[in-house]
């Protein structure tokens, strides 16, 4: 991740006047070209972009001699991975500058090369039986005749033939693609945060470039707001100073309407596990922040790299005025073959959404004559819609469109035998799909992606601090709105809020909440998380005192009390853990009212204490009135049953709260997949290093606690609790883990018969059949939830939940949770 400043100083030779000068720069590093103190063009071996235009036609009255800065970053367009893409950054690797060179670029020939290539991919593409292919492969024949690579003089008269034959026009029936120029970078993945503020700077200034010399093309981008997001937290005039010449251009090519924001959130999320308050501030930010900088706000949410988009999405859509979308990435599914590219989406609410799926299932095209080809034959909405998107450019930092990209497309903008191009924006093709759309299919439900399952529990402490930071920004919102209600002199933090919000949006990338990160990115991550708690600490204090300062205030005479809060909108009767005069712990019974508080001075008492009693087997029975439960010695329930209606939850010979380890081989994407097959590697975890036993023997509580030996290297250490009045059971799970290519789980079989399981999602929740009858069933063996999933059926169910998980499933009576 080193950087190097190369000094380039060049003369060009007088006798090149007229001619059209490049420098050339060739490394296995991303580089930027640097001239007067401005950026002007991005390096990028990878991503075609190795030249650097000095003058198209070099002119006695321009400068010959100049000298330019060249910075190279020793990082590749995907990293530094040794050995692999995806393999951990390698922290020997070397980077070598092979080309620096002056050269005349002769663009004769670079035009009669690009014909040539679209004539044979025509003749090679179109097939036998169509006869524009033979056509298309005489023309290229007669070129070869005509061209005598020695005399340039020759070349018009070849070029001519190739434009008489891409002259020959469409029928109106044809089907038109929409081309868009397009740089998908993702925030972080295989590099860190920082290092993308220079990636899209090298990209954008590429595409600017190529918009000075080609007024015609678009250029979609999601992600015009990370030279903001970043350091959003420190000083927004503090970044846009890293590139400010830059960002000026951009923005006169926003007006122009060739720069296109797209988006509508704040960065491309991970689509399935935000929490639905956190969704809401995705598009809340993302949509301000087109509103402050381009006067509009997005009316298409445009995420094409995700792992799957959740149910909630069309509701939360049309609540931030976005009535379109745009993805392709169910292309990857491994299973089945999505049944469409264009059509309405349905969430749980009923809200639709026109969404569409570029047909050719990528968002990094080349504009060659293949892709064209296959957008229209692998469209499986043919005869509802006669338009579709092609989105071209190189991404990651690759720079985007090239100019030879843009030459193909002219070329094949209405070519007989050929799909029509043009180039195009969102929202005209949205417009003319919107006019089309009285035939399209609707899907309703989650757009479920069948690979990648794993990242619903890879980097366990990513995951737990999600979960943890969206619960105090709610509870810091929450107790500061009823401060500032309950006086006017409480300063609303709204600002440090804002601060603390977006960094937790910026960690809800679609690679850093999933976990598919290096581990820079992570450590970045786990530093956000730790700033959103500390500061998220001290905003609840400060609220609590402007809220309830003087109920804190020890009163003369009185007993000693203690201040309970109560942040959700239901009443709740808990046992807490209250700290005594002497730093000793104590338990109380308390009820506190919705969004309220309760004084506890005298705590209540329970109508039927917790009972706890050892067996003279070992196995450890519990139970308060409402639930009874029973507990071998390796921590496993045998038993678990309602009190008064003596229904039994845990099936005859069957163990709740079993462990099991499975292998983790995937077929490639290690951190992102688990495969179905790793369900045949189930070994139950049975290696007992401490047998269970009494921590507390009831009353207000009771709980046992033991430890388990996983895999080689790991251990398990389990409180189980059971408190007064409690209707569940709670297990206070900790994991020393050490195991490479293993997945930990944990399982509960219920005797309770149901063909759908219903899981908790953004703001409601949705059923997935229990069963595999079909593929689509079978596909979805490891799926995402939020705070619990549940198996009922007529009077009776049994939920698991938990506080920082999303991996689960359901297979048949048996609910299991991903650790």
């Amino acid at each position: 991740w080193e950087t190097c400043w190369f000094k380039v100083e060049l003369s060009i030779p007088l006798a090149w006047a007229g001619r059209e000068v490049h420098f050339i720069w060739e490394s296995d590093g991303e580089g930027m070209v640097w001239c007067d103190a401005q950026p002007v063009q991005g390096l990028t071996k990878e991503g075609e972009k190795t030249s650097y235009i000095l003058t198209s036609n070099l002119k006695e009255t321009e400068p010959h001699s100049l000298t330019l800065y060249v910075e190279l970053a020793c990082n590749g367009l995907f990293g530094a991975g040794k050995g692999s893409m995806i393999a951990p950054p390698d922290p020997d690797r070397r980077f070598t500058l092979s080309k620096a060179e002056l050269v005349v670029f002769n663009r004769d020939v670079y035009e009669l090369l690009v014909d040539l290539e679209i004539l044979l991919d025509m003749a090679q593409l179109l097939g036998e039986e169509n006869q524009r292919s033979f056509q298309a492969l005489y023309t290229a024949n007669q070129m070869i005749n005509v061209c005598d690579v020695m005399d340039p003089s020759t070349f018009p008269a070849a070029r001519e033939l190739a434009a008489a034959i891409f002259s020959q026009r469409n029928g109106k029936s044809q089907h038109t693609i929409h081309a868009m120029g397009h740089c998908h970078i993702d925030s972080a993945w295989l590099w860190p945060y920082e290092e993308t503020i220079r990636k899209c700077a090298r990209s954008w200034v590429t595409v600017v470039r190529l918009m000075e010399c080609n007024p015609e093309l678009t250029f979609v981008c999601s992600q015009l707001r990370l030279i903001c997001v970043l350091w959003q937290a420190q000083q927004f005039e503090w970044v846009r100073s890293w590139y400010p010449g830059l960002y000026a251009q951009i923005q006169d090519f926003v007006a122009k309407g060739q720069f296109i924001p797209v988006g509508g959130t704040w960065v491309e999320m991970d689509g399935n596990l935000p929490s639905g308050e956190s969704m809401v501030r995705q598009f809340l930010q993302g949509q301000q922040f087109f509103q402050e900088q381009f006067g509009r706000i997005c009316s298409e949410f445009w995420l094409p790299d995700t792992f799957g988009y959740s149910a909630q999405l069309p509701q939360l859509m049309r609540g931030c005025g976005i009535r379109r979308f745009l993805t392709q990435k169910l292309s990857w599914n491994l299973v089945n073959t999505f049944p469409h590219h264009t059509f309405f989406w349905e969430g749980i609410d009923g809200s639709r959404v026109l969404t569409h799926f570029p047909p050719g299932d990528s968002y990094g095209m080349h504009g060659q004559v293949e892709e064209m080809l296959k957008t229209v034959k692998n469209n499986k909405d043919k005869g509802r819609v006669n338009h579709s998107a092609l989105l071209f450019g190189f991404g990651d930092g690759g720079g985007g469109p090239t100019q030879k990209m843009l030459d193909r497309i002219k070329r094949m903008s209405d070519t007989d035998g050929l799909p029509r191009v043009q180039i195009s924006t969102p929202d005209q093709l949205f417009s003319v799909l919107e006019k089309e759309s009285s035939q399209l299919c609707t899907w309703v439900g989650e757009l479920f992606l069948e690979l990648h399952n794993g990242t619903y529990t890879t980097q366990a402490q990513i995951k737990k601090g999600n979960r943890e930071c969206e619960r105090i920004l709610h509870d810091v919102e929450v107790l500061s709105t009823l401060a500032l209600a309950q006086s006017g002199t409480f300063q609303y933090p709204a600002s440090q809020l804002q601060r603390l919000w977006r960094l937790l949006l910026l960690n809800q990338f679609h690679d850093v909440l999933p976990g598919s990160c290096i581990q820079l990115v992570v450590e970045d991550a786990l530093q956000y998380y730790a700033e959103i708690r500390r500061a998220g600490a001290r905003l609840q204090e400060e609220a609590v005192q402007s809220l309830c300062g003087d109920l804190l205030q020890p009163k003369a005479g009185s007993a000693e009390s203690t201040l309970v809060l109560n942040t959700l909108p239901w009443e709740r009767t808990e046992v807490i853990s209250r700290t005594g005069p002497a730093g000793t712990e104590t338990l109380a019974l308390v009820t506190v009212p919705s969004m309220g508080y309760a004084i506890v001075r005298e705590p209540l008492l329970p109508a039927q204490p917790v009972a706890v009693r050892k067996q003279e087997d070992g196995s450890i029975a519990m139970e308060n009135g409402v639930i009874a439960v029973c507990l071998d010695t390796m921590g496993r329930l045998t038993s678990l049953r309602l009190v008064d209606s003596e229904r039994e939850s845990v099936p005859d010979g069957c163990y709740a709260n079993q462990f099991a380890l499975f292998d983790d081989v995937p077929l490639y994407w290690d951190a992102w997949d688990v495969m179905d097959y790793h369900l045949e590697t189930r070994k139950p975890v049975t290696t007992l290093l401490k047998p269970l036993e009494i921590t507390l023997a009831g009353g207000l509580r009771g709980s046992a606690s033991f430890s388990l030996r996983i895999g080689k290297n790991s251990t398990l250490t389990q409180e189980i609790i059971l408190d007064a009045t409690c209707p569940y059971l709670r297990f206070l799970t900790q994991v020393e883990w050490k195991e490479a290519h293993k997945f930990l789980k944990v399982e509960f079989p219920v005797q309770v018969r149901s063909t759908n399981a219903t899981y908790e999602i953004q703001f409601g929740h949705l059923q997935r059949p229990t069963h595999c009858n079909t593929s689509w069933d079978w596909a979805r063996f490891e799926v995402w939830a939020h705070k619990w999933l549940d198996l009922s059926e007529h009077c009776f169910g049994v939920a698991l939940l938990n506080d920082c998980k999303y991996g689960a499933s359901a297979h048949r009576n048996v609910l299991s949770l991903s650790l």
